[in-house]
């Protein structure tokens, strides 16, 4: 019985990833090909594509704009919701509905009337400027950083280990980023690296609010599909390989830190 479970689930689990990799796997196949028309296979393979993109300067370019844009709100985002549900936890519990319900709003306003709002409220004093996509990225990932943070809050008592840091002599800003920090690190982690993802895969926000003068991967995408399809899908599979080697690499650094401690 255990056993035919057991085969039930592998099953699954098998046929889950199958569909998961499988656009990718046709995607990359597309980005390899020269020709994919009439055939099941393509005619062809080259690497080509991939030269012609890794040349190309204006690919760095909008892939370190990218970047820019994705890693700074999350540093605002992260210390501004930190330090928030820390005073909410420990002084003021009950604020926290209040806090959860203004952190929340960005869930239920779609990316277009964010951005149409930002545009109408700071034109007269960003303007086009690179930072009101940055306040409006922060904005656009408080939900998902307030979510990760707050369910590692739950799992541990803040105001007793604030209280037990301060009887062995800590400050409340030692107690916070020596004691309560490390406690909740993972869902720090996965704050961080699902934000990451959703502002490098955004296209809504950056293309109303800032469009082709500042051009991320994103834009460049958008733009590469109207040029060619093999560069795209190259593009695409470039951009994916990226996003993964980056959450492997944070992982992979933040562990080495909680040993190291």
């Amino acid at each position: 019985m255990i056993k035919k479970k057991m085969w039930l689930h592998k099953t699954t689990i098998g046929l889950l990833v199958t569909y998961l990799l499988l656009p990718l796997v046709a995607i990359f196949i597309y980005s390899i090909s020269t020709d994919w028309y009439k055939t099941v296979l393509p005619e062809g393979y080259t690497f080509e594509w991939y030269t012609s993109l890794f040349s190309d300067m204006r690919f760095w370019h909008a892939m370190g704009r990218s970047l820019f844009v994705a890693i700074v709100p999350i540093i605002i985002t992260l210390i501004a919701v930190l330090l928030a549900l820390f005073v909410v936890s420990v002084y003021l519990p009950k604020y926290e509905r209040i806090l959860q319900s203004i952190v929340l709003m960005p869930y239920v306003i779609p990316g277009v009337v964010l951005a149409i709002s930002l545009i109408r409220l700071y034109s007269s004093t960003l303007g086009s400027s690179i930072w009101i996509l940055v306040f409006a990225y922060s904005v656009f990932i408080l939900p998902y950083m307030y979510q990760g943070i707050r369910n590692s809050l739950r799992n541990i008592n803040v105001k007793q280990l604030v209280e037990a840091s301060e009887l062995l002599g800590a400050t409340k800003t030692k107690a916070f980023s020596k004691v309560v920090v490390p406690n909740i690190l993972p869902g720090i982690k996965v704050s961080v690296l699902l934000s990451f993802s959703i502002l490098l895969g955004e296209f809504a926000l950056v293309n109303l609010l800032i469009g082709g003068r500042y051009e991320t991967i994103q834009i460049m995408l958008f733009e590469m599909l109207k040029e060619s399809g093999h560069i795209s899908s190259a593009l695409v599979t470039t951009y994916f390989v990226i996003v993964l080697v980056i959450s492997y690499a944070a992982l992979k650094l933040s562990k080495s830190a909680q040993v190291e401690k």
